[in-house]
């Protein structure tokens, strides 16, 4: 989110800012320009991606226009926005970058704001004169204790030193200290190292007999400690300071600014419990280490991650805390993901932390446990089966019931596909398991005109022959439509560019038999709709082939379509409307289809006549809605169409339903 100076910009500072600095020197200091693809005269420049790793040159950077853009990964942005990403610094932090080397000067803050920052200015002050003074006592004989437990938890000199890890004595030491140098004691209690009981007593130290590890903000400025007691009978073993004007538990990470750096740097970014832990992984080479400040991760802190990282790695304890700690945190993310943005999990092996963890095994097994971290939907799984038994109807309800009620929450329908779909095949492979372990044996129809096992397999129905898939060209192959309707899709879009954006998601939910198909549908997702028609055909003939460029324009249906034709946005978006509908039509009469086959075999007679019907009308509509790809069709006793190889199939269930019924008899 930008901070709020933004409000009180001139108007047209930013516009000044991007007119005095030129986009191509900006970007020149972080990449190596490809000579051959460039054209420095237009501003016309090509390099590869700074944001991913690739050995061609497909980020493109046009400096009329002060706008980048990667084939590749999708980089897209402004002089501002580079810097922000590169540089892994806020929207006003970067805005201060470029001012300066633009010799502009930044717009002054707003009486009320400068006050707030002056307070906050004065209050961290008296931060780093406590944390003077806790660092000192720590090497005093009044520390000795401390000095012993930081010792045998094998935290060397260097790390204390970088850490900056003080001791806070017993008593009230700290607060004469800061009398002594003219503090006032509201403005100790201000700062949260002093505080003052309810009842009105005199003020005491906040911190006694701790060890103390400052904690600072982003910008290195110190807003806080967090305070390990020495008496194991002490209250809280672990302290953090009170929330004053500049410390907000929710809105702070232990670590951040280093951490944040060393993200910048190319390295994973990792999420501890404790103190301790990140201070453990720092010293083990592992630097982009944060921690929550004593409380459960806010969505405000998830969000601060995701700007140091798309991905970071939660490494919580493996104890039974630890994964109550992942479930919950599970139910907080799923809203918030977009995609390419989300989180992988670290469990600890043996209820180890990452501290003990290093400490035991050393390093590198720390290493391994981080490089194969599971991804989210694999917790959610575990979370959802592990301990359970799925031996009935209704507990295999229940689990497809909890599953639909987690992923419910996913706002991005791309995202929440990609997990349905997931979750499916896991709820498959641990239901098949179970039917192998109980000895099952699966039902093996009778050969049929439609195949050799018939209608006995789902996938078996929804594929189409051989020659579908090596031509587009097929009579009267009902999988022609589709391909062809495809087509149609592929073709309007590439006319009409523009239009890609708006079916997005539509486009991401083709699977095409046809590879040619396939390919463009990939490319269309990366390259986007940011080019005219006559640049995205040529970007798209670079990457899949002239040829398959060719062939798609070349096909009769194609080449009558009218959004081809003519390329106008009303028509094609009427075109694309209606094409994708139908190919959902469709899709979904073969879903339907196919869960009617799975359950006919329980059904009893009035059910299985139901669910016939229903078979019957979905497969009815979708062709309604296609009338020009229309086979011969029978007519059913209620009326409905369905095809001579639908009837044929159904008619062999009743028939086999029948036998058994008489065999039982």
């Amino acid at each position: 989110m930008k901070d709020n100076l933004i409000m009180s910009m001139p108007n047209g500072f930013l516009d000044e800012l991007r007119n005095r600095l030129s986009i191509v020197d900006v970007i020149g200091r972080k990449v190596m320009w490809d000579n051959k693809k460039s054209n420095p005269g237009k501003g016309d420049m090509w390099a590869p991606c700074p944001f991913h790793h690739e050995k061609t040159a497909s980020f493109h950077v046009e400096d009329t226009k002060g706008f980048y853009y990667c084939f590749g990964c999708q980089a897209k942005g402004d002089a501002i926005k580079f810097v922000r990403e590169t540089e892994n610094v806020s929207f006003m932090e970067a805005v201060g970058i470029l001012a300066q080397e633009a010799g502009m000067q930044m717009p002054e803050r707003d009486p009320q704001a400068q006050e707030k920052l002056d307070k906050g200015r004065e209050l961290s002050d008296i931060l780093e004169v406590a944390n003077r003074f806790f660092r000192l006592s720590l090497k005093q004989q009044i520390g000795y204790n401390a000095q012993e437990y930081l010792k045998k938890r094998g935290m060397s000199q260097e790390t204390q030193d970088q850490f900056e890890i003080g001791f806070a004595p017993a008593g009230n030491v700290l607060l004469k200290v800061l009398q002594d140098q003219g503090i006032s004691v509201d403005l100790a209690i201000e700062s949260g190292v002093v505080a003052r009981p309810d009842d009105g007593r005199n003020a005491y130290d906040f911190y006694r007999d701790r060890i103390t590890f400052p904690i600072r903000d982003v910008r290195g400025r110190l807003v806080s400690f967090g305070g390990r007691a020495m008496d194991q009978n002490a209250r809280a073993k672990y302290l953090n300071g009170p929330e004053r004007l500049i410390f907000d538990k929710g809105r702070a990470l232990y670590n951040h600014g280093p951490a944040r750096s060393a993200c910048g740097r190319g390295s994973p970014l990792i999420v501890a419990e404790g103190y301790m832990d990140v201070i453990a992984l720092s010293a083990a080479g592992l630097e982009a280490c944060v921690a929550p400040l004593g409380t459960a991760i806010t969505d405000r802190q998830l969000q601060m991650m995701w700007r140091m990282s798309p991905e970071p790695v939660i490494a919580l304890d493996g104890d039974k805390a630890g994964l109550r700690a992942a479930y919950r945190l599970i139910d907080l993310a799923m809203p918030m993901l977009e995609a390419g943005v989300g989180l992988r999990f670290a469990i600890m092996p043996d209820g180890l932390d990452p501290d003990d963890l290093i400490k035991q095994r050393g390093p590198q097994v720390m290493r391994d446990v981080i490089d194969n971290a599971l991804p989210m939907v694999s917790l959610l799984w575990r979370r959802e089966t592990e301990g359970k038994d799925f031996d009935s109807p209704e507990r295999r309800a229940a689990l497809d019931k909890s599953l639909r009620g987690a992923i419910g929450a996913i706002q991005d329908l791309s995202i929440k596909r990609h997990y349905g779909d997931i979750l499916k095949d896991m709820r498959f492979e641990l239901f098949r398991g179970k039917k192998q372990s109980q000895g099952a044996k699966s039902f093996k129809p009778a050969a049929n005109s439609r195949g050799k096992s018939g209608y006995g397999s789902r996938k078996q129905l929804a594929l189409p022959s051989e020659s579908v898939k090596t031509s587009m060209l097929v009579s009267d192959d009902p999988a022609q439509a589709e391909v062809m309707r495809e087509a149609v899709i592929l073709a309007t879009l590439l006319k009409n560019p523009e239009q890609i954006e708006e079916f997005i998601i539509q486009l991401e939910s083709l699977h095409s038999i046809y590879e040619e198909h396939r390919n463009i549908i990939r490319m269309l997702l990366i390259i986007g709709g940011d080019h005219t028609s006559e640049q995205l055909i040529e970007l798209l003939a670079q990457e899949v082939g002239i040829q398959a460029v060719n062939k798609l324009f070349s096909h009769p249906t194609v080449k009558i379509a009218p959004s081809v034709r003519k390329p106008d946005p009303e028509l094609a978006q009427r075109c694309l409307n209606e094409e994708f509908a139908k190919l959902k039509a469709k899709s979904g009469h073969g879903v339907a289809i196919s869960e009617e086959m799975d359950i006919l075999f329980d059904a009893d007679d009035e059910k299985l006549t139901w669910r016939l019907r229903q078979a019957a009308e979905a497969r009815n509509k979708a062709i309604k809605a296609e009338a020009e790809d229309r086979t011969e069709f029978d007519v059913a006793e209620n009326g409905v169409e369905i095809s001579r190889d639908e009837r044929e199939v159904f008619q062999n269930l009743l028939n086999s339903l029948g036998a058994g019924r008489q065999n039982k008899k």
